[in-house]
């Protein structure tokens, strides 16, 4: 069953009738401010696509890591994952003797990306969930997802925190799954990335990154993948010669060494952020919120009674699986001018 998203305006608009031309879509983390696209040479669109090994090199100096590879958003390898594990821990296929086959065991934030827990649940693996703490207690030859920040919580985990997992995880050989698909909003010591060159170049650690979400992109499908290098060379093997377009190569590696305009884009967001929040706290029965610089998420009594109201009015958000809060994106300039109107409507009703 495919999972409901954000950034479906067609589907709701259809829904509640109302042209999409007539919304205001925050139903995404995406910021609002994209990258400007440079001037991109015709062999980008003509040629077939080439990772080159300047992107390669800007790669590792931004997620300040050894090793890194492109994917095509970081989606694409999460679908993809239960099958390397299986294929690298021989233990999940039949025993020759009999037709018992060992459990599988993953263990997810209960609240999070919820894409996670429907590969690993396809994957033919016994779901555990954890919240507010790491596992401390995980089954051999395992599977554990963080996500680092929380999507559409905020919460994150230390990398002290982290590094204890990662220990568990090695001495139970299972495989650690890093999310930090919102990170770029952090400073570089926040990312497990630096981290993993001190790990044995056994570690089974994967710190996935994207890359369309800060960079307002997410059209382009790229993201990056950081890794020891066995575990590099296998997705590079597994992603084919021509998985991300020649174009988000070349988009890619200009943005990942424009710092300044890195530097000005957290500034915007981090404004806009706040500006935000005060807003809705102003408009909206707010119980409890949760805001970093890509999205705020709001708990409210009624949250499904609270995304009808907004739908009626044409604001698009996104109403958590739980249907117990509901997740903002960060507006631009122009959308918080609307989105104010929009809710002093609804609250004169």
């Amino acid at each position: 069953m495919a999972i409901l998203h954000g950034g479906q305006l067609s589907r709701v608009a259809k829904q509640y009738q109302i042209p999409e031309k007539d919304w205001l879509d925050l139903s995404t983390g995406i910021a609002p401010f994209s990258y400007p696209i440079p001037d991109i040479p015709q062999q980008a669109w003509q040629n077939l696509p080439t990772i080159s090994e300047n992107l390669i090199e800007v790669a590792k100096a931004y997620y300040q890591t050894q090793y890194c590879w492109p994917v095509a958003g970081s989606q694409a390898l999460i679908e993809k994952l239960p099958e390397l594990w299986n294929d690298k821990k021989k233990y999940l296929h039949t025993n020759v003797n009999s037709d018992f086959i060992l459990e599988r065991h993953a263990y997810l934030p209960k609240v999070g990306y919820k894409e996670h827990q429907q590969a690993w649940c396809k994957g033919g693996y016994q779901l555990h969930f954890y919240q507010d703490s790491l596992p401390t207690d995980i089954e051999e030859n395992s599977v554990v997802v963080v996500i680092n920040p929380n999507n559409p919580l905020t919460d994150t985990f230390t990398i002290d925190q982290l590094k204890t997992l990662q220990n568990l995880c090695e001495q139970q050989q299972a495989l650690l799954i890093i999310d930090e698909a919102f990170a770029d909003i952090f400073t570089p010591e926040f990312s497990f990335s630096p981290h993993l060159s001190t790990l044995k170049q056994t570690a089974d650690v994967l710190v996935l990154r994207s890359f369309g979400k800060f960079f307002g992109l997410a059209g382009l499908r790229v993201g990056f993948v950081c890794s020891n290098k066995h575990w590099c060379e296998t997705i590079q093997e597994v992603s084919g010669p021509w998985a991300v377009n020649g174009a988000a190569l070349f988009i890619s590696e200009q943005a990942l060494q424009d710092r300044t305009w890195q530097a000005n884009q957290l500034k915007r967001l981090q404004t806009q952020s706040e500006v935000m929040q005060e807003l809705l706290k102003a408009y909206l029965p707010v119980l409890r919120m949760e805001a970093n610089a890509l999205f705020i998420t709001i708990f409210l009594s009624d949250a499904p009674v609270v995304y009808q109201q907004l739908c009626e009015n044409a604001i698009y958000v996104r109403l958590t699986d739980e249907n117990d809060s509901l997740r903002f994106g960060i507006a631009s300039t122009s959308q918080l001018e609307k989105l104010t109107l929009r809710l002093s409507a609804i609250r004169s009703i």
